[in-house]
């Protein structure tokens, strides 16, 4: 959470990372090719970003269909092409169809180009259960994954989510985008603002990542492309732990020193697990990382600063999350992330105390006292393990052993 003295963590040297894509095998399903101009596209989530990624897709002329859960949404939008939850005051795109709450049979799946999913992680695996039979391998839609966060009880990122729902060649294929990007400054003028926006794309080929960078590519709304998923997922998903610890700093009082401070030792820690998780350290460097970490830690428009603040404020977390109006990944992802750290043997100091503010009632003074009082040490060191859990992953997306040790052990 918040404090100075952390005892910190670790980096491999940047050329130590060799790409996935170098490992997948070539015989690998790939989305279907995309059309040059319009696309019709399916958005799962009605949500703050997905109905702001919704408007940014209609306004650049794609063919959008917005689903959402709740059937009165869904009238309300076709009837005032209002979202009546998030962004009552913005006029969404002509081109924007809202349908549920049943989700689309597989003829719809067949006929669309792109699924992009803004669903909570903590409600990703039942839909795409639901979702698998309609997927064909031989016409696969692209799919794009925008939810930032760690699955409660299995520890899993969305690409393991995947996996285990939909099969290791829907998984190898399927592309992720995070950065530092407030839903309501993406879309269309007006309330949803178009203020210039980068983002980072990533799967595990570059064939992928830039078809989905080329759908969303606009002038306002500029992509990057990797192939690291594992490590943009880390990073969305691990900066809004630290994003809660901002808030709470700037709820107790603490000024700019105090928010520098997390936000440096917090990257120093979110590389620090990445790396022993298996991901490259550059990637914590660029948009999804220091980026996305950057403006979560800083702005009260962060739904994670907000509990954080109102945590240093006093209240109690029960109460925030019901009144919050949305969303906060970084409440249950906190709870994954304790367990990789544990597994890791990485030692995350804020990460934890933020931990033991959430869910062992730790006052948010006392944890601050704690961390404060730690005994010096490196400011940077390399993490005790490497590659465990993304090792696993790679093998459960059927990558020979040799090319994952050739991966996660690399000449130094």
């Amino acid at each position: 959470m918040l404090v100075l003295g952390l005892r910190s963590c670790s980096f491999f040297k940047p050329s130590s990372f060799r790409s996935f894509s170098s490992l997948i095998n070539t015989t690998m399903v790939y989305s279907k090719a995309q059309p040059k101009e319009k696309s019709k596209v399916i958005v799962f989530g009605a949500g703050n970003f997905g109905s702001c990624l919704a408007s940014h897709l209609g306004d650049v002329q794609h063919e959008v269909y917005m689903w959402a859960r709740e059937d009165k949404i869904v009238k309300y939008f076709n009837l005032h092409h209002r979202n009546p939850l998030y962004l009552p005051d913005h006029a969404f795109p002509p081109n924007i169809t809202a349908i549920g709450p049943e989700l689309p049979n597989k003829e719809f799946i067949n006929s669309v180009d792109v699924l992009l999913f803004a669903v909570p992680t903590q409600f990703l695996r039942s839909t795409l259960q639901t979702l698998r039979p309609a997927l064909d391998v031989n016409n696969l839609p692209l799919l794009i994954f925008v939810n930032k966060g760690i699955e409660v009880g299995t520890n899993a990122l969305t690409l393991e989510i995947i996996a285990d729902t939909c099969g290791a060649d829907i998984a190898k294929a399927s592309t992720f985008i995070s950065g530092p990007s407030f839903a309501k400054e993406i879309g269309a003028p007006t309330v949803v603002q178009r203020q210039p926006t980068s983002v980072s794309v990533a799967s595990l080929t570059e064939f992928e990542a830039t078809k989905a960078s080329t759908l969303f590519h606009q002038p306002h709304f500029r992509c990057y492309t990797g192939v690291d998923p594992i490590g943009l997922e880390l990073s969305g998903a691990l900066k809004n732990v630290y994003a809660i610890a901002a808030g709470m700093s700037d709820g107790l009082g603490f000024e700019n020193n105090t928010r520098a401070m997390i936000i440096t030792r917090g990257l120093s820690e979110m590389t620090c697990i990445g790396t022993a998780y298996g991901a490259s350290p550059l990637t914590f460097l660029g948009l999804a990382g220091v980026g996305d970490l950057f403006l979560t830690c800083s702005s009260s428009n962060s739904r994670n600063y907000t509990v954080g603040y109102r945590l240093g404020q006093g209240e109690k977390l029960d109460v925030i999350i019901k009144t919050l109006g949305s969303v906060a990944e970084g409440v249950p992802t906190t709870k994954g992330a304790k367990m990789i750290i544990e597994e890791l043997g990485i030692n995350a100091p804020i990460a934890n105390s933020v931990y033991d503010v959430l869910f062992n009632g730790k006052d948010t003074r006392l944890a601050v006292r704690e961390l404060m009082e730690l005994p010096p040490s490196k400011e940077l060191e390399l993490p005790p393990t490497a590659g465990g859990p993304a090792r696993r992953l790679m093998q459960k997306l059927g990558l020979s052993s040799d090319s994952i040790s050739e991966l996660m052990h690399p000449h130094l």
